[in-house]
C-alpha cells in the first residue's frame, strides 16, 4: 500500500461529488423498489405507511451500516498495512454478533445491552486477532488471515451453541439476522447508528495524517512524531464501536470493509484524508444497493443482505489473497 504524494485534490473532490450523487440515487431507488413499487409523487395512505414507517428507515439504516463497516475497514487496512484487514474476515463482526447474541439470551428485556455487548465483543475479538497475528518478525498476510479464520470459527461455534437456548420462532429470526438483515429497522435504531457513525468517521478522519505515515511503517511513523500506540488504540476502539453498532442493528453484513476501501483506493488514491470519508459514502451506496437487490430479486420473499455482499466480496477476497 503506497501513498499518492501527488494527489490531485480537485480530481478527488469531483469524485467525492459523484459519490454523493450516487448515494442520492441509491436512496431514491431503494425507497421506490421493493415487493410493491411506489409512486413517490402520488402516495395513498397505505403507501405512505410503507414508505415512511418501513422502507425509508430500512434504506437509511442500510446507508449508516454500510458507512460504518467501510470506514472501519479502511482504517484497519491502513493501520495494519494490509488490504485484507476487514472486520468480517478478522472475526470482529462475529465478536459483535456473539455479544448481541448474549444480549438476546440473557438480557432480552434490556434494549441498550445489545449495542453495549456488541461493542464489547468486537473489542475482544479485535485484541485477540491482533495479538495472535503479531510475531517477532512482524505481521504478514497469511498469519493475519489465519488468525481471523481461527477466531471466526471459534466464535461461530459459540454462537451455534447459544442458539440451542432459543425457541423455534426466535431461532429463525436470529438466524436470518445473523446473515445480515435490515427488515427490523426502526427510526430510533437509525438515529442511534447515525450518531455513532458520524462521530466515529470524524474521529478516524482526524487520524488521517498519522495513518498515512503508518502505512509506510510504524517505526518510520514514530520517527515523524506519530504516537503509534495512541493511534492504534483510537483506531481499534473506534472501529470496534462502528462494527458493534452496525452488527447490533443489522447482523453480520460481510465484505463491505474489504470491497469499498479497495475500490476507493484504486480510484482516488491512498491518501486517508480522502479514503476515509469517501469510503463512508461509497459504503452507504453499496449496502443500500445490495439491500435493494435482496428485497427485489425474489420478491415478495427476501434474501439476507449479507448474502448479496458475500457473493460480490468473496471473489475479490480470493483475488487479493492471491495477489499478496
Amino acid at each position: 500500500m503506497t501513498i499518492d504524494v501527488g494527489q490531485d485534490r480537485s480530481r478527488a473532490l469531483r469524485f467525492g461529488g459523484m459519490l454523493v450523487l450516487l448515494l442520492g440515487a441509491a436512496l431514491i431507488l431503494g425507497a421506490y423498489l421493493g415487493s410493491e413499487r411506489l409512486d413517490l409523487f402520488n402516495l395513498d395512505a397505505t403507501e405512505r405507511v410503507i414508505l415512511f414507517d418501513i422502507r425509508l428507515p430500512r434504506v437509511f439504516l442500510g446507508a449508516t451500516v454500510g458507512a460504518s463497516l467501510a470506514v472501519a475497514g479502511a482504517s484497519l487496512q491502513s493501520l495494519l498495512r494490509n488490504p485484507l484487514a476487514e472486520p468480517y474476515l478478522l472475526g470482529v463482526s462475529n465478536g459483535a454478533a456473539l455479544g448481541t447474541m448474549l444480549a438476546f439470551v440473557v438480557f432480552s428485556n434490556v434494549e441498550f445491552m445489545r449495542p453495549l455487548l456488541a461493542f464489547g465483543g468486537a473489542v475482544l475479538a479485535t485484541v485477540v486477532v491482533y495479538r495472535m497475528a503479531r510475531s517477532r518478525a512482524g505481521m504478514n498476510v497469511e498469519r493475519l488471515v489465519l488468525s481471523g479464520v481461527i477466531v471466526t470459527t471459534f466464535l461461530s461455534s459459540v454462537i451455534v451453541l447459544l442458539t440451542s437456548l432459543l425457541d423455534a420462532t426466535r431461532l429463525r429470526s436470529f438466524t436470518f439476522w445473523l446473515l445480515g438483515d435490515l427488515s427490523q429497522a426502526t427510526s430510533s435504531g437509525f438515529y442511534v447508528t447515525l450518531i455513532v457513525v458520524v462521530i466515529g468517521t470524524l474521529v478516524l478522519a482526524s487520524q488521517s495524517r498519522a495513518l498515512n505515515l503508518m502505512m509506510i511503517g510504524e517505526r518510520d511513523a514514530f520517527d515523524f512524531g506519530v504516537e503509534v500506540s495512541r493511534v492504534r488504540l483510537i483506531v481499534f476502539g473506534t472501529s470496534a464501536a462502528l462494527v458493534g453498532i452496525s452488527v447490533a442493528a443489522s447482523g453480520s453484513v460481510g465484505y463491505v470493509g474489504l470491497i469499498v476501501p479497495h475500490m476507493i483506493r484504486l480510484t482516488a488514491g491512498s491518501d486517508n484524508r480522502f479514503v476515509i470519508p469517501f469510503s463512508a459514502i461509497a459504503g452507504a451506496v453499496f449496502v443500500v444497493c445490495a439491500d435493494t437487490a435482496a428485497r427485489t430479486l425474489i420478491a415478495p420473499r427476501e434474501l439476507p443482505v449479507g448474502a448479496i455482499t458475500a457473493l460480490i466480496g468473496a471473489p475479490l477476497f480470493v483475488y487479493l489473497l492471491r495477489r499478496n
